[in-house]
């Protein structure tokens, strides 16, 4: 695991931590590999149910590094090129994932750092947090699906203020936008987001892989696709040890145990 993402684990969640407190936790090429090797290795273990995405200190993520951005004006395309290639990666590995990750904001959350919050299934934020999509100020465009995750969740033209002004966004305003899912007190987002993580691994693993399926689905399927595709999921679902499981427990009134 490369050391600016620690990894730890609290019950069935796996925590990662973005470090790198030097650049206010910036993101960068190994940090997206470790990333992606977390959580293929986290998929195949049933005893981790869920993801905390967190950053370490009193800020989530600054975003990319803007002198290794610099440096990287006197290389070929191709490296940057290959930098966004890995980023988008993992993005793609978190959105595709199918156990529930949820981001921990503490302070801001910058850039690509906003782009791989919006790319988490839940959110929780301190109520001190603020977002920016900050490409704008230094003359640069959005990578890491930041701007397809705001297009989709606001109105065109709150997405086009933040995304070519550069405006902050505090934790409570994207709440009542429907971005953020709970706003804690601050210094207290990882333990809010381990008591979601906590509600989520009580759950049947297979039918949230479904949900998040579902989910991720729905916006590019016709009605008719995603009414065969819950039919299908539907039924392998139910045929599933956990759907004899969870439907005893509800009639016989206890809890139930799912694997």
């Amino acid at each position: 695991m490369s050391s600016a993402l620690k990894s730890s684990s609290e019950g069935s969640t796996l925590i990662l931590m973005l470090s790198n407190p030097e650049f206010k936790n910036a993101l960068g090429p190994e940090m997206y590999a470790a990333g992606i090797e977390a959580l293929n290795a986290a998929e195949n273990n049933p005893d981790i149910r869920s993801v905390v995405i967190t950053g370490e200190g009193a800020m989530f993520c600054a975003g990319g590094n803007l002198q290794r951005l610099q440096a990287n004006r006197r290389e070929s395309p191709e490296v940057q090129a290959q930098s966004i290639e890995g980023l988008h990666n993992w993005i793609e590995s978190i959105r595709t994932y199918p156990k529930p990750v949820i981001a921990a904001v503490e302070g801001a959350a910058a850039g690509a750092g906003f782009s791989l919050v919006l790319a988490c299934d839940f959110v929780v934020a301190a109520d001190n947090a603020v977002f920016v999509m900050s490409y704008s100020t230094v003359a640069l465009s959005p990578d890491g699906g930041g701007s397809w995750g705001l297009a989709r969740a606001l109105p065109r033209a709150l997405a086009c203020e933040l995304l070519m002004c550069g405006e902050r966004i505090s934790a409570q305003r994207l709440h009542t936008l429907g971005l953020v899912n709970r706003v804690s007190t601050a210094g207290d987002a990882l333990n809010q987001a381990l008591q979601l993580a906590e509600k989520l691994n009580a759950r049947a693993p297979n039918a949230l892989a479904s949900i998040k399926e579902l989910i991720n689905d729905a916006p590019v399927s016709t009605l008719s696709q995603q009414l065969a595709s819950e039919r299908d999921h539907f039924v392998r679902n139910l045929h599933h040890a956990n759907a004899g499981e969870g439907i005893d427990a509800f009639l016989q009134k206890r809890t139930p145990h799912y694997r």
